[in-house]
C-alpha cells in the first residue's frame, strides 16, 4: 500500500475555487482503480494550506491515475490557484526490518 501526500498552499481568494474542484472530483478519484482512500486535510495554523492524503494499492495505480484524463483536468485547474509550489511525496509503511536494511553498516 502506497500513501501519497500532496501539500498545497493557495492564494487566499482562490481557496473556495479549490474546494469546489476537490468536491467535484473526489468521488471520481476514489473510484479510480487502486485508490483505497482519499481525504482532504486543512493545516491547523495556515488556513490556506491543504493536503490531500490518498492510499493506493501500488505505485503503478497512482501513476495510472496521474496519466488519466481526470488528472489532466483536475491538476492544471488546481495548479492555477497555488500561492507556492506544492510538496508531494509517496511513502510506504516501514517495518523494523525494512528500516534497518536501508541503513549503512556501522563501522
Amino acid at each position: 500500500m502506497l500513501t501519497r501526500i500532496v501539500r498545497m498552499a493557495f492564494q487566499p481568494e482562490k481557496v473556495a475555487d479549490f474546494l469546489a474542484i476537490f468536491r467535484d472530483s473526489e468521488d471520481k478519484i476514489r473510484n479510480m482503480p487502486g485508490c483505497r482512500h482519499l481525504e482532504l486535510w486543512q493545516d491547523a495554523d495556515q488556513p490556506t494550506v491543504y493536503c490531500t492524503h490518498s492510499r493506493w494499492d501500488s505505485a503503478a495505480d497512482l501513476d495510472n491515475y496521474r496519466r488519466s484524463a481526470l488528472f489532466g483536468q483536475v491538476w492544471p485547474a488546481t495548479k492555477a490557484l497555488f500561492a507556492a509550489p506544492p510538496l508531494a511525496f509517496s511513502v510506504y509503511p516501514a517495518g523494523v526490518e525494512s528500516s534497518l536494511s536501508s541503513l549503512p553498516a556501522s563501522q
